[in-house]
């Protein structure tokens, strides 16, 4: 068998370690069932997970392992974080970063529908808790849901929905 490169490890495994930090980045939404907030580690599992059950739903065929891994992504530390990795796959984690943004292939818009979906899931979950607290708007819940229909046709539909419903039972406030 191949020797382990073993200076390529250790930059893997340091990578690995410093994402572990992800546990402790708290984000707005709040776990199903009125729990504590999610973190950011939770949040890509939970969307790693959606992207894997809901894959028949996207517009496009797309590839799937690429698609989970762009859930991996925490804006504010990328570029930090990516630096630790061996040079080619810092670069391929800052290519999936910058097609993510970008938004144009498949993957990239799949990857925003479960992004937008999974708060507004957990939001809905808990009876808007979180959009009564931070006193969302319509315009502001549109805005965050835009690019849904992109990725898939269904999802964006169901998505409509629980918009419009949340916006009757007053937790999501009209615009003034």
């Amino acid at each position: 068998g191949r020797t382990m490169d073993r200076k390529r490890f250790k930059k893997q495994v340091a990578f690995i370690l410093e994402a572990d930090k992800e546990k402790n980045i708290l984000r707005q939404t709040h776990l199903s069932g009125h729990g504590r907030r999610e973190n950011d580690a939770e949040h890509a599992w939970h969307m790693a997970m959606m992207i894997y059950l809901l894959k028949e739903y996207a517009n496009a065929e797309f590839d799937l392992a690429k698609t989970m891994m762009m859930a991996e992504r925490e804006e504010k530390a990328a570029e930090r974080i990516f630096g630790l990795l061996p040079d080619d796959q810092r670069d391929e984690l800052r290519g999936l970063f910058e097609e993510f943004e970008a938004n144009e292939t498949p993957e990239a818009r799949f990857a925003h529908v479960m992004d937008n979906f999974q708060p507004l899931l957990l939001n809905n979950a808990n009876d808007g808790g979180d959009w009564r607290a931070h006193r969302v708007s319509r315009s502001q819940v549109w805005g965050r849901q835009a690019k849904t229909e992109l990725g898939s046709a269904e999802i964006w539909e169901y998505t409509r929905e629980l918009i419009e419903e949340n916006i009757r039972k007053k937790n999501i406030k009209e615009d003034k």
